[in-house]
């Protein structure tokens, strides 16, 4: 259902796949960013980005549930991280890592941006999943 392509003339990416190929006729989950917030709507970790990524992997994890399917069926990331560290980015990648979400692993790029939607935001996560039949 899903083929995942480390391409052997580029870098070997750390741990996310160059491409990921899924068969037309596959029903796909485009899933809007997934942020910080607690199910209150109050802000999870402020100034902490690696328990915000925490958080935002744990409401990853709620959205593919609802979709029918998992973080095991994901085919692509975008990483938002408020910084322009790379060491900030590191850690919050490293959660990515942990999560599980990188073992297919799927494609994805990791941002440092100016500022996310919510006041004290730091990460956030979209995501587009294969729903297995």
């Amino acid at each position: 259902m899903i083929r995942r392509v480390t391409v052997p003339a580029l870098f070997p990416p750390p741990a996310y796949s160059h491409v990921s190929v899924v068969e037309a006729g596959t029903r796909l989950a485009f899933l809007a960013g997934s942020v910080p917030l607690g199910p209150d709507g109050a802000l999870v970790g402020p100034g902490d980005p690696v328990r915000q990524a925490e958080q935002v992997i744990a409401n990853l994890r709620e959205q593919l549930d609802a979709a029918g399917s998992d973080l095991a069926h994901v085919v692509a990331t975008d990483v938002y991280v408020v910084s322009g560290e790379p060491a900030v980015l590191s850690a919050v990648w490293s959660v990515v890592e942990a999560s599980g979400l990188s073992a297919g692993p799927h494609s994805s790029t990791l941002i440092g941006v100016a500022c996310l939607g919510y006041t004290g935001q730091l990460v956030e996560i979209t995501a587009t999943a294969v729903v297995p039949e």
